[in-house]
């Protein structure tokens, strides 16, 4: 019967790599924080709490490329050149869309508040917006995707057993359905803006197939799972 536990694979020592890539994920949600000084009037500490909203949804995003990064780590026995150069990248985009993804939830929830959004952004320029976001989550995820069928196609060299080759094999799959939704978001608003402005919203909407695809994924991975366990 084929090993199935993925125990063996676990890295137990923090490498360098792994230690700057902490390094720079902190200091990304540094960058996200609402305010840096703390509010002398209940008025100031009003004000920062209206930006807490943003702040919340901006972490969970971060924290889901920290954690399929740190699961890569954890998961495979693989720091080539070719994962250093990408982990490289990733800290990247990471940094520089920062900003623009606190930007982005911050106008969201300032909309849903009620509250004046368009000093902020000028209704022409709200396709450029998603636009920024798209490409930063297709590249992001990109990345990902790229690392993961890294070890995928190194799995003989790891020495994976076949469940362990399969995970590794949906979670590429994973991370380049959430970078196709982040072109594919970016694209359609660069189109709406140009056939359809009032409609750009629709490129937003896109997000939501996330949800879908995840499902999908993850009902795949179980029947691949339970179908490789009968075999055994």
């Amino acid at each position: 019967m084929p090993k199935t536990s993925r125990i063996e694979h676990y890295r137990r020592e923090v490498s360098r790599v792994e230690g700057f890539s902490d390094a720079v994920f902190g200091f990304a949600v540094t960058l996200l924080v609402v305010s840096l000084e703390v509010p002398r009037t209940f008025h100031d500490l009003l004000l920062m709490m209206r930006g807490f909203p943003a702040f919340a949804v901006s972490f969970a995003l971060l924290f889901q490329i920290w954690w399929r990064h740190y699961r890569f780590f954890r998961n495979y026995e693989l720091e080539d050149s070719y994962v250093i150069m990408l982990t490289a990248i990733l800290l990247f985009v990471v940094l520089f869309y920062v900003y623009p993804l606190k930007f982005l939830w911050s106008l969201v929830f300032l909309q849903v508040t009620g509250h004046a959004a368009r000093d902020m952004l000028p209704p022409d320029q709200t396709w450029a917006l998603f636009v920024i976001y798209g490409l930063g989550v297709a590249a992001s995820f990109g990345t990902l995707a790229a690392m993961y069928r890294h070890a995928y196609t190194s799995r003989s060299a790891l020495n994976l057993t076949p469940v362990e080759a399969m995970y590794a094999r949906v979670d590429t799959y994973s991370n380049i359905s959430l970078a196709g939704i982040g072109l594919m978001s970016a694209v359609v608003a660069s189109v709406l803006n140009v056939v359809a402005p009032r409609s750009v919203g629709i490129a937003g909407l896109m997000y939501f197939l996330i949800g879908i695809s995840e499902w999908t994924l993850g009902a795949y991975r179980g029947r691949l799972e339970r179908r490789m366990m009968e075999s055994a």
